[in-house]
């Protein structure tokens, strides 16, 4: 879904990518045929791909704000993804003065490196890569100015976002010119990409950490009383309720620690004076916490959960 084009040379390096994200929603074999069609050039503009998804009952999620190039100073990175079932692939092109690394990852685990020095590299799908190689070979000319590079990039994404609705005719450009030759931007790079890589692996471990948060509280919220009994009033001192909680209600904290048991004593607030006595059942109904018999009502800073 990408077109990355990036230019090596003895003067600096120019990389210039679209910002479109296509995702496709329905049925897996319908996806295909559309992906089919999109890739092969039988789509050639926005209208007919719009048109051909209804056909096929597919739900399209287009965006025109992605980010598929970085300026980290002295190096360029692009990058494609492929998703697949359990693991999202990568490739990347890390690209300075007088060489560049394309690199395959598997998650954050490098898979495969490729090396070179002065080239012009395109990373994209058949049919922008082939739209790109012929508009390139119309436009450029040797012995030109990165600038002039960058003009003619900005032509080709023209082209191809004119000829396929798989990029967007928005696109961002970096050009970048630091002094070394080619032993000194073999090291860069390889130091580059290792931090780069460490940081792509802090991130995965972040988010896999953020998701079985997010899938634990959505576990626990399961949980939470919110109609049936509670316990019973076992102490009242002015405002200050003692209660016993109930066989299978246990308390927990904001992040789900267990602070008390079924059989255990509970503190919680009368919010408004009222005569109580022990024994008195405390209920939550439709959400409120408060006394069965006359509807008292009561706070507390824990949360009420059904025991596991």
């Amino acid at each position: 879904m990408s077109l990355i084009m990036t230019y090596i040379g003895s003067k600096g390096c120019v990389m210039a990518a679209d910002k479109r994200s296509i995702g496709f929603l329905g049925d897996k074999n319908q996806r295909e045929l559309l992906e089919e069609d999109l890739y092969s050039g039988k789509i050639d503009s926005d209208e007919k791909l719009l048109k051909r998804a209804k056909e096929l009952d597919i739900n399209l999620k287009i965006s025109d704000q992605g980010e598929k190039i970085r300026n980290l100073g002295k190096v360029l990175v692009g990058e494609v993804k492929i998703r697949a079932t359990h693991e999202t692939k990568r490739k990347r092109i890390y690209a300075t003065t007088n060489g560049y690394h394309q690199v395959e990852l598997t998650g954050s685990e490098i898979q495969n490196v490729k090396s070179g020095q002065s080239s012009i590299v395109i990373f994209g799908n058949k049919i922008t890569k082939e739209i790109a190689g012929k508009s390139l070979k119309k436009h450029f000319k040797s012995k030109i100015s990165l600038n002039e590079v960058g003009k003619i990039f900005q032509k080709v994404m023209e082209d191809v976002a004119e000829a396929t609705p798989s990029v967007s005719s928005e696109h961002d450009i970096f050009i970048i010119h630091p002094q070394m030759d080619h032993k000194q931007s073999m090291e860069l790079l390889r130091t580059t990409i290792i931090s780069d890589v460490k940081e792509l692996e802090k991130w995965r471990n972040k988010l896999k950490e953020d998701m079985l948060a997010q899938r634990r509280d959505i576990q626990m919220a399961s949980r939470i009383i919110t109609q049936g009994e509670v316990g019973r009033v076992k102490k009242v001192e002015g405002d200050v309720v003692e209660v016993i909680l109930s066989d299978g209600v246990e308390a927990l904290n904001m992040d789900w620690n267990v602070l008390a048991k079924p059989g255990d004593t509970i503190f919680m607030k009368i919010e408004k004076p009222s005569p109580l006595n022990l024994g008195d059942l405390v209920v939550i109904e439709d959400e409120n916490l408060c006394i069965k018999k006359n509807k008292t009502s009561l706070s507390c800073d824990i949360i009420l959960c059904k025991a596991d």
